[in-house]
């Protein structure tokens, strides 16, 4: 348990550090915010046609109420937590190659369905966008986080053996022990 939870902040520590960089900004973050904004904007407009995506910013063109996708809003620092997690856990690379993209995909689908659910919650009412943007959806998204990780562990194969004879089991008969 220790190796995994050393293992894990220095992973998490790493990425974090790695997503302020402006290369990884450049060539991934700012890329997929703009993306984020583009798909929430094609999703609406199946329901909605009064809505556009310009950059990262997702508007009503009906009202003009708009959101910007910031840091902490596009789901990267969701998907690092959970990318840190698969890879300190010990499991073999294809379940955790496998885990990850499952895990990004279901982390990014309900953070697609949080950018839609306040897009239009501000159009109505901004207290309870504040409140839903702070409190509900962080908890929420992370909470994401941990069931994709624990479903992730459940769905591991079991441990390879290492070719010892497990322990014997509690109603197994003992020899008899020779008296010296």
């Amino acid at each position: 348990m220790l190796r995994f939870f050393i293992l894990f902040v220095v992973i998490l520590v790493s990425l974090f550090a790695a997503e302020l960089t402006q290369p990884v900004q450049n060539a991934v973050v700012l890329p997929w915010t703009e993306a984020l904004a583009r798909i929430s904007a094609s999703l609406i407009m199946l329901f909605d046609s009064n809505v556009a995506a310009y950059g990262k910013i997702l508007q009503s063109t009906t009202n003009g109420f708009a959101v910007s996708i910031e840091a902490g809003c596009n789901g990267i620092e969701a998907a690092i937590v959970l990318i840190a997690a698969m890879f300190a856990f010990p499991a073999p690379w294809k379940h955790r190659i496998i885990g990850i993209l499952t895990g990004l995909f279901a982390v990014q689908l309900l953070n697609i369905v949080r950018v839609i659910s306040l897009f239009y919650l501000g159009q109505w009412n901004m207290d309870v966008f504040n409140w839903a943007h702070l409190y509900l959806w962080q908890a929420l998204i992370m909470l994401d986080v941990l069931i994709v990780w624990l479903i992730w562990i459940r769905m591991l194969p079991p441990p390879s053996s290492s070719g010892t004879p497990p322990p014997p089991s509690a109603d197994a008969e003992m020899p008899e022990a020779t008296a010296l």
